[in-house]
């Protein structure tokens, strides 16, 4: 699968809430989640767990870059996990702890973060799918970017795992993705 992601410090969490509101972004939940990444060749794989959610595995390559990006991504049970990377407990990199308000429009989900030692940002996937090709999600968070242009700080080139690496003084340890 596939999705168009941007991702940017958040400014002002009240007022990104009414304009997913007032853009017709509806709340689906708020989430406490844990990504546990480990250590692979090549890409990114996570484990991700948040209370009363079935625990996901989470493999996902994409670009370094602060401008929106395609992200290829394959979402796995425990199981299937295993079978994909081997039974034998993979080293871990960093964790990451943060809750997550998911809101959805249309065929993209924004998510408003508020993370463990980092602080809070906002990020937008956009699902490719039939009827929304790679090149309408970028038109559509390009939109989206401008709609929340008050409340968007820096652009964010890597993932909260970079961010959590390097404050921990070991960026370049992990896979590079």
């Amino acid at each position: 699968m596939h999705n168009v992601e941007y991702k940017a410090e958040l400014r002002d969490p009240v007022l990104a809430r009414s304009i997913c509101h007032a853009v017709g972004a509806t709340h689906i939940i708020t989430l406490e989640q844990t990504d546990t990444y480990f250590r692979v060749p090549h890409g990114r794989l996570k484990k991700r767990e948040a209370p009363g959610e079935p625990t996901e595995y989470i493999f996902y390559d994409r670009a370094n870059r602060s401008a929106p990006k395609l992200s290829h991504f394959s979402i796995y049970t425990e199981t299937m996990a295993q079978e994909r990377f081997g039974a034998s407990p993979l080293p871990v990199w960093v964790v990451v702890k943060k809750t997550r308000e998911v809101y959805l429009l249309g065929g993209v989900r924004i998510h408003l973060d508020a993370v463990e030692g980092l602080g809070r940002f906002l990020e937008f996937e956009a699902l490719v799918s039939p009827s929304q090709n790679v090149a309408v999600c970028h038109a559509v968070v390009a939109d989206l970017r401008q709609r929340f242009a008050p409340v968007l700080g820096e652009a964010i080139s890597g993932g909260y795992s970079d961010m959590i690496a390097a404050e921990a003084g070991t960026p370049e340890t992990g896979p590079r993705a």
